[in-house]
């Protein structure tokens, strides 16, 4: 009924991946949204706000509801941008650096393990194909 619908089959794809991560993610304590921003904010210490929205391609509110959680759990902080005090730079805490190793070796596992599910080539194309379809619809 829905072999070709494109929200029916990537939202069913997504919550299977949902799944994997949350369960990835579960001994730091944070859900995968919040994972995958304190890898970004580890990658990129004291990234501006609306720069982490537009590297993870979520809007600023979902950006700021995420870093709270994630100042909440001691992970980040956020310092007034120098020359703007509207804009608010995003730090990674001792605590986050502590983790920083660990947080990626649970996500390269979680990618390890799709890719020896769906063969290297067949992942790398499926990906390829999602971020094409992505650029395409933005």
């Amino acid at each position: 009924m829905f072999d070709q619908c494109l929200y029916f089959n990537t939202s069913a794809l997504a919550r299977r991946l949902e799944r994997e991560w949350a369960e990835a993610f579960e001994p730091f304590g944070v859900t995968p949204p919040q994972g995958f921003m304190l890898r970004a904010v580890l990658d990129r210490p004291g990234l501006l706000q609306h720069e982490l929205a537009d590297v993870l391609s979520i809007a600023r509110p979902t950006a700021t509801r995420v870093l709270d959680g994630l100042e909440a759990r001691g992970y980040i902080e956020r310092h007034r941008a120098q020359g703007d005090g509207r804009e608010v730079s995003i730090v990674p805490t001792d605590a986050a650096l502590a983790l920083k190793q660990a947080l990626n070796e649970a996500s390269g596992e979680v990618t390890a393990r799709l890719k020896a599910q769906l063969g290297g080539p067949a992942f790398a194309d499926t990906v390829s194909s999602i971020r094409a379809v992505r650029s395409a619809l933005t």
